[in-house]
């Protein structure tokens, strides 16, 4: 029985969930819908409802002063907004696809679909959308179901052969030109292709220093440190020959000058210790042999 109602889930047979939303995102009856209207609480596509405002809303082919408009001024238009708002949305992650539908119909009017790469870069433009607004008018976003944009779109359509017109319940999809979604979609793909192979080429470096470090080659590691001894070895020979020794000043303690040791904290305050006592017995002793004088300056001081 389970596998049955999953076979049939959003599809005609279904009598519970309502396959126009399950394909479109969107259905003619609204809230009155028999079928229920089950939302994703997470999904890569996001529906921004009834975002893009046709010049010729009102009456198709006349602005809203009643004169005709220039299909190419109509086309001007939509493009630039498809341009504005593909470039908002890139900023959250990396674009598959955005749709935005040239129906008529009040549920589908202005719908516009984008479909991210991951899950993870459609929430994150869920909340950064959320509260916004876009040309005056509050920006309506939330999940969408569809994921198929081949299911949800009309076919007829595409062939220039829809008898039903803007009212048709599938997505009539708007074009852009060819270059725009070059344009687009190539910018798109360098400037996330540079971000992904700077991510690849820091982490294998981190795992390659990690293994080596942890679960390297040992052979490897102990001819490194052969090496080492050999060279420090070599090192020692040439600085105590006599020809070395003759170029080079000698301390008083006997020792070549060497850049001193850093010491310690605690070894430092052990010295500083000593020379004040060592101080303080010499002050003693001064004062001791000035006796009867007096051990005052004119400043009124004591030394």
């Amino acid at each position: 029985m389970a596998e049955h109602l999953a076979s049939i889930f959003g599809t005609e047979k279904d009598r519970v969930n309502c396959p126009f939303y399950f394909k479109i995102g969107a259905c003619r009856h609204g809230d009155r819908c028999s079928r229920l209207h089950t939302k994703p609480s997470i999904s890569p596509t996001l529906l921004l409802s009834n975002m893009y405002q046709r010049p010729d809303s009102i009456t198709p082919g006349v602005d809203a002063q009643g004169l005709p408009i220039d299909p190419k001024k109509m086309q001007e238009h939509f493009e630039d907004f498809y341009e504005d708002l593909f470039e908002e949305l890139n900023k959250h992650g990396e674009i598959e696809s955005l749709n935005i539908c040239d129906n008529l119909a009040d549920h589908m009017v202005g719908n516009v679909y984008v479909q991210f790469r991951e899950e993870e870069h459609a929430s994150k433009a869920l909340k950064a959308l959320t509260g916004r607004f876009y040309a005056g008018r509050p920006i309506i976003v939330d999940f969408s179901p569809v994921t198929d944009f081949r299911e949800a779109t009309c076919r007829q359509y595409e062939e220039d052969a829809c008898n039903r017109g803007g009212y048709c319940n599938f997505m009539h999809l708007k074009r852009i030109s060819r270059e725009l979604r070059r344009q687009l979609f190539g910018r798109q793909r360098r400037r996330h292709s540079r971000s992904r192979s700077r991510s690849r080429s820091r982490s294998p470096y981190r795992h390659r220093s990690y293994e080596e470090r942890s679960h390297g080659s040992r052979s490897h590691s102990r001819r490194h440190d052969d090496d080492e001894y050999r060279e420090s070895q070599s090192r020692r020979r040439k600085t105590s020959s006599p020809s070395r020794r003759r170029g080079r000043s000698r301390s008083p303690g006997g020792r070549r000058d060497r850049s001193p040791i850093r010491e310690g904290s605690e070894e430092r305050r052990a010295k500083i210790e000593q020379w004040n006592r060592e101080k303080e017995e010499a002050d003693r002793a001064g004062n001791a042999a000035a006796a009867g004088g007096d051990s005052r300056t004119d400043n009124g001081y004591a030394h």
